[in-house]
């Protein structure tokens, strides 16, 4: 046995007593249908929606009461074992993805949903509700739940806590942090905490805004009480085709300056229409070189209103031609192919990696035509549809994972975007999150003060680092280390810049 094997030998036999010390402890606490840590068993959990990157837990845990969670929790904490909450595993950063040394809690039995109250149009459901389910429980009080990511058909209510998840429609109704008034759950201590209220301001500071967010970072979500909206009368949606993307780009701005909040404004490129297409019929202007969908909802009135207002800004800033949807199955048809755009992607290569960033909307051609040029430099093709209301970035890179040299290219042209967003004015994330994906970046968005200033919130919450350490706030060591990169790389002049 040569001396590499000997060291793999020896870690391996090391995990593996560990993993015997975490399992048995578990097993005391959990009843055995709730622990897995076979291979074959723990396998599936090893990545979220960021299937680049992947690793197995020493165990995942599938608790159904919350002394069961809180069982788990100071297990765990007195053994000083990490722990990674988990809910339907659709995140897209990598959020989710174990630790080698941890333990998987998944909140997937947790799904139930507690109470609709209609006369304070709330709801108090558990953390694996899926997002779509709640708005399904409020439809007989004509009621809904307005925050709809494009997977909400599977991702739950606490992930989209963690996320703060937005939306077509996150324009007009605000993301998941303006729809949930209260949150439950324990600390990594396997405490109770408890943040926010039902009446309209809690005292002290707002820590569920700091909650929201924060990526499984601070405390495990239990349960969550959310805002629910009345349905509205009537919706239809406009799409409006232009043959240039910078009108199309400035068509968003001109809407939005025209006094007119959209209760959904969204943006595809030629390529990722022509995707959508093919995968939904969903009847898109294929010769545009890019689309808008622009909704409006209320009263018939105001629609009727609305509608017109918008197209007229429309046709002043250049659309070569306005469809309005003529009824509901229209209008859920053009939406579909919007909600789509990640799954008909997946049809054009083996691998896609989405982007999410932020910029300001006068910016959005100038990203588009930035994103050409990066396609040229890293050999990689990329599919683009926006939130354009809120200036919500999802480039969609395409590759092959089990090509390396792919792989690396690809984390090249995710690093360009989230950095040339950056440099317009905008952020490396709007609600996907960070991650594991977006750790390099946040050294170039935030100096190491401010990164510092982040993790002494964590420490509070969190003292240990062991709730999903490793993610979301970089170190310094690794910002100094990408600091030096970008130098070598000739991005920056020197690694002393204020940002490292």
């Amino acid at each position: 046995m040569n001396a590499p094997d000997s060291a793999l030998h020896v870690e391996a036999r090391q995990r593996s007593q560990r993993q015997a010390e975490v399992v048995q402890a578990l097993k005391a606490v959990l009843p055995q249908e709730a622990l897995l840590w076979h291979v074959e068993d723990v396998t599936p959990y090893e990545c979220d929606g960021l299937t680049a990157y992947r690793q197995r837990p020493l165990a995942v845990t599938l608790p159904e009461t919350e002394d069961q969670v809180q069982a788990i929790l100071k297990t765990c904490h007195a053994l000083g074992v990490p722990v990674v909450a988990r809910g339907a595993g659709t995140g897209l950063s990598g959020g989710a993805m174990p630790l080698a040394d941890g333990v998987t809690l998944s909140l997937a039995r947790f799904n139930r949903i507690l109470k609709i109250d209609s006369l304070s149009r709330t709801a108090v459901v558990q953390a694996g509700v899926r997002n779509l389910a709640i708005s399904e429980a409020a439809a007989p009080y004509n009621l809904y739940y307005a925050p709809d990511p494009s997977s909400q058909i599977a991702c739950t209510i606490g992930g989209n806590v963690a996320e703060n998840s937005g939306g077509v429609h996150c324009l007009k109704y605000g993301l998941t942090v303006n729809n949930v008034l209260k949150v439950r759950g324990f600390t990594v201590a396997g405490e109770p905490i408890e943040l926010g209220s039902e009446a309209l301001d809690t005292p002290g500071y707002d820590l569920l805004s700091v909650y929201v967010g924060s990526e499984g970072m601070l405390a495990v979500t239990i349960e969550v009480t959310v805002r629910l909206v009345p349905k509205p009368q009537l919706a239809r949606c406009i799409m409006a085709s232009f043959d240039d993307v910078r009108k199309a780009g400035d068509a968003v701005a001109a809407v939005i300056a025209a006094g007119i909040i959209p209760a959904g404004l969204e943006m595809m490129d030629q390529p990722m229409t022509a995707a959508v297409e093919d995968f939904v019929h969903a009847g898109y202007d294929l010769k545009a070189a890019a689309i808008l969908l622009c909704e409006s909802d209320g009263t018939p009135e105001e629609v009727q209103e609305e509608i017109g207002r918008m197209s007229e800004v429309l046709r002043a800033a250049g659309a070569t031609a306005i469809t309005v949807s003529r009824d509901e199955a229209e209008r859920l048809r053009y939406w579909s192919g919007r909600k789509n755009a990640f799954p008909a992607s997946g049809r054009m290569a083996p691998d896609y990696m989405c982007m999410d960033s932020t910029i300001p909307r006068k910016r959005l051609a100038d990203i588009l035509y930035a994103i050409q040029e990066m396609e040229k430099k890293y050999q990689l093709s990329c599919l683009n549809v926006f939130h354009a209301g809120d200036g919500n970035l999802h480039p969609l890179i395409l590759f092959d994972a089990n090509d390396p040299d792919q792989l690396h290219r690809c984390e090249l042209f995710g690093a360009d975007i989230l950095e040339t967003s950056v440099a317009m004015g905008g952020t490396v994330t709007g609600e996907h999150g960070v991650g594991v994906e977006k750790l390099n970046s946040m050294c170039v968005q935030f100096s190491a003060e401010e990164n510092r200033q982040m993790l002494g919130v964590k420490g509070a919450f969190d003292p240990h680092s062991l709730l999903n350490p490793g993610k979301v706030i970089p170190t310094h060591n690794r910002c100094a280390e990408y600091g030096k990169m970008l130098v070598r790389a000739g991005k920056l002049s020197h690694p002393d810049l204020p940002r490292f």
